[in-house]
Formats: C-alpha cells, structure tokens, sequence
C-alpha cells in the first residue's frame, strides 16, 4: 500500500511514448500569442504584465551584461509555475517532480553562468574561492570548501524543487486516503480533515508559485556573481 503512493511520480508511457514530453510541451499551448491588433485582450494584457514585472524585479540587481539572460529567466519562470499548477490538478502528472528533468535543466544553467564568468572575468570568478583576508593554513582548506560549495550548486537547485514538489504531492495523497478511510467511520473527523486538506492544497498551489520562483532567483544571483 505504502509503495502505491509513489505511483503518481512514475513516467507512463503509451504505446511506446513517454507521456512526460507530452506534459512538458502541452503548458506553452495553453498561453495566448500576441497579435497585429492595436489592442490586444485582457489574457494578453495580464499575461504581459505579469512577465513584465516579473523581469524587472529580477533584473534589478543585476549590470547590463546579466538583461541579455532576461528572456530566458521569464520563460523558465513561466515554465516552471505552469508545470507545478498543471501538476495540482487531479490525473495529471508533474515532471518537475523527476529529478532528472530539473538536473537536465539547473546543471546546463548553472554551468553557463560558470563559464561566463571564467571567460569575462576569471580574476574575481576564481577569487569567489577564497575569501579577502584569509590565513595562510585556511588557504587550502577553504578553496576546497568553496569548491565544493560550488559544484553542489545545481544539486542544490534540483533537489529543492524536486522535494518540495513531491512532499506537498504525497502529502495531499496522505490527506485525501485519510479523509476517504474516516467518511465511514468517523464522518466528523473525516469533515474537519478534508478542512485541513483544502486548506493544504491552497497552500500547495502557494508552493508551487514559490519553489519556481526560489529556483529562478538562485539561478539569477548566480549569475549576478559572474556578470
């Protein structure tokens, strides 16, 4: 019974087709394109307006050189919130709780913003490895800690959506076997425990919004510090 509660993270398949690509390419068909009208409608407008702002809160920190990444870090945001809220509903399946696909995505982002730094400037890229000031018999020991901090950086990245995601889903499955056990037997627990589950869910859906913008943000002050 215990391992039944994992099943919903598994990659089905029909005939011969994982259903994961499905899910990932299906979100970019539900958003509205822009036209050649002068005015457009209110899903544009608010679709827009939400990217636009999201852009320009997390571009602020950052120099002339990081706006090119601006594109980039608003579709990824958009990505990411679209595939957990998607993931939310019933029947669905959530990629972003594979570990793979998040590494396939933190590892390639994480590592570019590691080369640009070491093909602009490899003096302060390298000198993030240790710290103004240090004493001559720390040298060694913390440039090997700030390397390894360095490198569990897209590990960082991958595992905190991936867990979150996949906690909060087993979660509301716990929940929701509970409330469906109780409605027999104890119909006014079972009452106040589906109280409990809706207001889990709301804060699921809060978590989902948050992790893909936590991921995004690390991403961008990784970048601040190579730009």
């Amino acid at each position: 019974m215990a391992m039944s509660f994992f099943d919903q993270f598994a990659s089905t398949s029909y005939l011969g087709i994982p259903l994961i690509a499905i899910a990932i390419i299906l979100p970019w068909v539900l958003y509205a394109t822009s036209t050649s009208r002068w005015v457009n409608n209110r899903l544009i407008t608010i679709q827009g307006w939400f990217v636009n702002q999201f852009t320009s809160q997390l571009m602020l920190p950052l120099n002339l050189g990081g706006h090119k990444w601006a594109l980039l870090m608003a579709s990824l945001m958009v990505f990411l919130i679209t595939i957990n809220m998607l993931g939310l509903l019933p029947y669905t399946f959530t990629p972003t709780t594979q570990l793979s696909l998040n590494m396939g995505s933190a590892v390639p982002l994480w590592l570019a913003t590691v080369i640009i730094g070491m093909r602009n400037q490899p003096t302060v890229a390298l000198g993030h490895l240790l710290p103004e000031g240090t004493a001559l018999p720390l040298i060694p020991v913390l440039i090997i800690i700030e390397t390894i901090s360095l490198l569990i950086r897209p590990l960082a990245l991958g595992v905190r959506l991936t867990a979150n995601l996949t906690a909060g889903h087993l979660l509301i499955q716990l929940i929701a076997t509970a409330v469906f056990v109780l409605l027999a037997m104890m119909p006014t627990v079972a009452i106040l425990t589906a109280a409990v589950l809706f207001l889990l869910t709301l804060l699921e859906v809060a978590v989902a919004m948050i992790q893909a913008y936590v991921s995004v943000l690390l991403l961008s002050l990784y970048l601040q510090e190579n730009v």
